[in-house]
């Protein structure tokens, strides 16, 4: 299953634990404000999500 539309996922800093909020794949994988370690996906935000 392909997605097309912008996903909203968190990102999270492995070195400091910033986190951010991006739109996949209408942004890049930033790099962390505060130390400059390249973020990665932490959660997947969908809708209708149970937890």
């Amino acid at each position: 299953m392909q997605r097309e539309k912008a996903e909203p996922v968190q990102v999270e800093c492995p070195r400091c634990r910033h986190t951010e909020i991006i739109y996949i794949p209408i942004e890049q994988m930033p790099r962390c404000p505060e130390c400059g370690a390249e973020m990665f996906i932490k959660e997947l935000l969908d809708e209708g999500k149970s937890t």
